[in-house]
């Protein structure tokens, strides 16, 4: 497997002042990481772990009986807190958070993945909550964090990630591909991510690089100056993208007539989270939008 080393992440592209704040102080997290648990501890713990579960496969194919048109997958999120929002809920500050008990109710509301925050400073999440979830229900799950460095893929891998983010915004090209080798070396999927028009030039020639079935495309609907969302921004963009059968439309979905408008632009896959954690019930929220979108 690949021990290719990315150089400290310089992002050479205009980024908000709150995102290169994140990622300095992750580069530092990494540096302690590789530390406190070196990477032969990493390889070892996988080495006693099964193969990922496929998170590609699960988004992609087509419910039994129903047509693209009426085909929503939902990647559910189970978040904390957000820099922007704070604590989603009061009650998810206390120490006894249960992310299992939100995955379960996913689960049962007919979600084919989860995303799992697991960055601790900014969003209050933690990488055992991956684990946990895996053992409680059979959904593959995503990390969601911001993977910068090599050693954060071994790391997704070893705790039991099914699939990484990527930011675009957060990386040069060249670091993209390294990661996106390495990603697939380890049999993770990669949500490759973008904000802007321009990250989504930059990336589009990688998608589905260095095999077709290993990436999916995400296209987040969050202004990262304004820190608003607007779901027209992935129907502005979604004829730039070859493949919308890969294509993931995050943030800012909030109706089953939002599915809608993404299916009909040919758009099924859809990452939900600050949405269903605002509802005292995630899951039956995550139902009553699926419901609306008929299966």
């Amino acid at each position: 497997m690949s021990n290719v080393k990315a150089p400290a992440t310089t992002m050479s592209h205009d980024v908000p002042s709150f995102l290169r704040r994140i990622v300095d102080h992750k580069q530092e997290e990494v540096r302690a990481a590789r530390v406190a648990r070196p990477m032969e501890a990493l390889r070892e713990l996988i080495s006693e772990l099964g193969p990922p579960r496929n998170f590609f496969g699960a988004l992609t194919r087509v419910a039994k009986g129903a047509s693209p048109l009426t085909d929503s997958a939902i990647i559910a999120e189970v978040k904390r807190k957000s820099p922007s929002a704070g604590w989603i809920r009061p009650e998810y500050a206390r120490d006894d958070f249960d992310p299992v008990a939100i995955a379960r109710q996913y689960h049962a509301a007919g979600a084919r993945a989860i995303s799992c925050l697991t960055d601790q400073q900014f969003f209050a999440g933690q990488l055992e909550y991956i684990h946990a979830i895996r053992d409680a229900v059979p959904l593959p799950v995503l990390r969601k964090d911001f993977i910068i460095d090599p050693y954060q893929v071994w790391e997704s891998r070893a705790f039991g990630a099914d699939a990484i983010l990527l930011i675009a915004e957060c990386l040069r090209e060249s670091e993209i591909v390294d990661l996106m080798i390495l990603a697939h070396e380890l049999q993770l999927t990669v949500l490759l991510e973008v904000h802007s028009m321009d990250n989504l030039l930059r990336v589009r020639p990688h998608v589905g690089f260095p095999k077709a079935s290993y990436t999916l495309l995400g296209i987040n609907n969050r202004d990262l100056n304004q820190m608003t969302t607007d779901l027209n921004h992935t129907l502005r963009l979604v004829d730039l993208v070859d493949d919308r059968r890969v294509l993931v439309s995050e943030s800012g979905i909030r109706t089953a007539e939002d599915l809608r408008r993404l299916r009909a632009s040919g758009v099924r896959i859809a990452l939900i989270g600050e949405h269903l954690m605002r509802q005292e019930s995630p899951g039956d929220a995550l139902r009553a939008l699926l419901n609306g979108a008929p299966n």
